[in-house]
Parts: C-alpha cells; sequence; structure tokens
C-alpha cells in the first residue's frame, strides 16, 4: 500500500495476484504429476475453485499462503526427480519460510510432505532419509527462528486474546463438519441447508475418487498420491485436533483445498482413457457444482459493507456522533467513512461486570491507544453536546446494542446484508 496506494484496486490485487501464480503453478505441478491433458482439465478446475476465487478478493494472507506452499510442492517434486540437484531444496527451504511467516498452518503442508516422502521409503526409494533433506528442514527452522519470541508471546497472550474474542471464537466440530468443510469448498456455504443425501453423496463420491487416484497411482514416484494426501492430510488432522481445540475453518484449509481439482484433473485425464465422453461428463458436473458457489460469490453486489457506510456518509450532519458495535465492523468502517468523523467503539462491560475493552494485544492493539478517545462503555456516557447518534452494528435477533436509551428516536435505517445503520434522535 505504502507503493500503490489504499485504493481497492491496489490493496485487493495484492490476494489477486497469488491466487493467478498458485494456478499456473498448480499447472506446472499438475504437467509434472500427470501429464498436459490433466494439468489443462485440473488448471482450469483450479481457476474455478470458489473458495479460492473468493479468497484471492479478499485482503488476507491466504492466497499468498497458498502460492508459496503450491511454489515449495512444485520444487519439492523437481527435487524429488532430480535428487542431487540441491538448487530445488533451496528454493522449497526459501518457499517454506515465507509460508511459516505468513501462517502457522503451514506446518500442515511439512506434515503432507514428510508423508509423502515416508511413502516413498517403502517403495525402496529413501528421499526422506538423505541428509540434504534434513538440512533443507533445519534452514527452514533457522529462518523461522526470529519470529520465535512473537510466537511464545502469543501462547502467553492467549488470555487476552480469548477475553478480545481474538482466540476462541471458532465453532466446536461434529461428523457433519468434515462434508460441510467440502462444501464450503464447492458452494461457499456449509452445505446444512442441502437435502440429506445431497449432503452426504457429493463428499463421498469426492472422497471416493480421490481414494481410487490413491490406489491406482503407479507413478515411480507417487505424485499423483503426493496430490491426495496435500490434498486430504491436512483437513484430517484439523479435523480431529478440533474435537480438543477447534480449529476447522475453510479460510486456514484454502491451501490444501486447491489440490481438490489437481486430483480431479489426474482421475479425469485416467477416465477419459476409457471414455471422452464420461470423462467431460463428469468434469461438466463439477464445474455446475463450483458455478454454484461462484455464482454466490459474484451475487453479492446488495449485501457489500461499503453501500451501508455510504448511506451514513451521505445523511452525516456535523455534530452526529458514529457509534460502531464491534471491532469486527469498525475497522472496515474506518476504511469507508468519509464523514472526517471518528467513529466511536462500543465496549459494554461483560456479563460478569468485568470490561468489555479490548485488550492491547491482538486486535485491540490497532486502537488501544486512542481508546480514551473513542471506547463508549455506554451510550447514556456519550458527551451531550450532539442530536443524532449513527449505530453501526450486525443484524443478529439480538441486538448488538441491548441498551439504548428508551427514550431516544429512531428516524432512518439502512440495513445491508448483515449489516445495518440505524439513525437515532437524542432528547
Amino acid at each position: 500500500m505504502a507503493l500503490f496506494g489504499d485504493g481497492l484496486f491496489s490493496i485487493r490485487v495484492i490476494s489477486a495476484l497469488p491466487g493467478i501464480v498458485s494456478v499456473g503453478l498448480g499447472v506446472w505441478l499438475l504437467h509434472l504429476t500427470a501429464g498436459r491433458r490433466a494439468a489443462l482439465l485440473g488448471g482450469i478446475l483450479l481457476a474455478l475453485l470458489p473458495i479460492a476465487v473468493h479468497y484471492s478478493q479478499e485482503i488476507r494472507m491466504y492466497p499468498l499462503m497458498g502460492m508459496w506452499l503450491m511454489g515449495a510442492t512444485v520444487a519439492l517434486v523437481h527435487w524429488a526427480r532430480q535428487p542431487h540437484r540441491h538448487r530445488y531444496l533451496v528454493i522449497y527451504a526459501l518457499l517454506m519460510a515465507a509460508s511459516f511467516y505468513t501462517h502457522y498452518f503451514t506446518s500442515l503442508c511439512v506434515l503432507a510432505h514428510w508423508a509423502w516422502l515416508a511413502l516413498l521409503r517403502t517403495r525402496g526409494n529413501r528421499l526422506v532419509q538423505r541428509p540434504a533433506w534434513w538440512l533443507a528442514n533445519v534452514a527452514i527452522v533457522v529462518m523461522y527462528l526470529p519470529w520465535v519470541p512473537s510466537l511464545i508471546g502469543l501462547v502467553q497472550h492467549l488470555p487476552e486474546l480469548e477475553a478480545g474474542n481474538d482466540v476462541g471464537w471458532i465453532g466446536a466440530v461434529t461428523l457433519g463438519s468434515l462434508p460441510s468443510m467440502v462444501w464450503q469448498y464447492l458452494i461457499l456455504s456449509d452445505g446444512f441447508d442441502l437435502p440429506v443425501a445431497l449432503f452426504v453423496s457429493v463428499p463421498v463420491i469426492l472422497g471416493a475418487i480421490l481414494a481410487w487416484v490413491l490406489y491406482s497411482d503407479r507413478h515411480a514416484l507417487r505424485l499423483p498420491s503426493m496430490l491426495v494426501i496435500y490434498c486430504v492430510l491436512p483437513l484430517l488432522v484439523i479435523f480431529l485436533i478440533s474435537f480438543k481445540t477447534p480449529l476447522l475453518v475453510d479460510r486456514y484449509m484454502m491451501f490444501s483445498a486447491m489440490a481438490l481439482p489437481l486430483v480431479l484433473g489426474v482421475a479425469a485425464d485416467r477416465l477419459a482413457r476409457y471414455s471422452r465422453a464420461l470423462a467431460m461428463i463428469a468434469v461438466l458436473v463439477y464445474v455446475s457444482i463450483q458455478g454454484v458457489g461462484l455464482q454466490r460469490n459474484y451475487n453479492v453486489d446488495d449485501d457489500q459493507f461499503d453501500k451501508m457506510v455510504d448511506f451514513v456518509n451521505q445523511r452525516y450532519q456535523p455534530g452526529d456522533r458514529i457509534v460502531v458495535s464491534d471491532l469486527f465492523w469498525y475497522f472496515g468502517y474506518l476504511y469507508y467513512n468519509t464523514t472526517g468523523a471518528e467513529p466511536l467503539l462500543y465496549t459494554p462491560a461483560k456479563p460478569d461486570g468485568s470490561s468489555g475493552r479490548p485488550t492491547d494485544y491482538g486486535f485491540g492493539n490497532l486502537v488501544d491507544e486512542h481508546g480514551d478517545q473513542i471506547y463508549v462503555d455506554t451510550l447514556t456516557a456519550l458527551p451531550a453536546n450532539h442530536q443524532r447518534v449513527w449505530l453501526i452494528s450486525g443484524t443478529e435477533d439480538i441486538d448488538d446494542f441491548a441498551s439504548i436509551p428508551s427514550q431516544w428516536h429512531k428516524v432512518d435505517q439502512k440495513v445491508v446484508g448483515d449489516t445495518q445503520a440505524r439513525l437515532y434522535i437524542t432528547p
């Protein structure tokens, strides 16, 4: 942003470019794995993967993580093909270190890579025992050491993060969470509103296809199996861990979701050897399912947060107070706010009577320095030199502003998606 500005295009392209590069890397990886036709099919399916498209448009780190890990996997495959070319391991170590600095879940990809190399050992190939491989992993750890104090600090401040809802917000998992995650990949929805037969059958069919690719893998380096492991193992590990500590979130798993269309590209290529028509039908059915997710992703024009903020911008009058109910909305509101007024942050006491203000660690660190100017513990504590108050909140059944003074009179409202702006006249 320092180089290109903070306009929407400038900041969203930071995610879009890694998403585009990841598709190219996926095609490259699939060409190494199963040839040109599989690379073409898998590349198309990857380019249309709804979860990847969605997060390639959000200003978050997940596409960057996916790019690092896809690139690292390409480098690892090149090294497996030519173990004497240590430069591939150098590239692998650099990309993996970059990914660790991007997101902690990079460790799941490491697990998948080790599992694949361990699988090769059973075939007489002892790549996992080569000193160069171990040195590459040691190099990754060494490059990551400067961040270890921050990691330790994170662990030490977990109680503060839980208090500020920065962690601990992920819901508990059930057996249905696994097929639900597959639907998140495909249609950007948990799928719980689908008929039970459909909700279960599509993930089961996809699982059967992955198992078939794994079982029928005859590649000397088991590269199709590597793609299956890359796709499935991180998801299964987090799913099992989440029964103890919930961690299962779709965007955290985006990097492994990107392997699903690659595996399906391999499967479609194999099926085409027996029947091109059947392979084409299977690809079209899968693309149709992804089309539902893409339509959901792009059919949200009426639900954009900026429209709600613009509603306030156009009707704002000097002296109006703007109070935002939660940090979740606060930063987005700051970005789109053009009134010149500084929004206030609602910080009511918790049910046990303790302070509801953010801590100075986590998200609260971004606002705590100016807390005395922006925190509002109760609406009645607002300064009396105003007559109009804008309340910005979600649209949940339980009002974020549960203690709106009874003498306030609502005169205007704008609901956009899951957010709303309400204008009150105060006595």
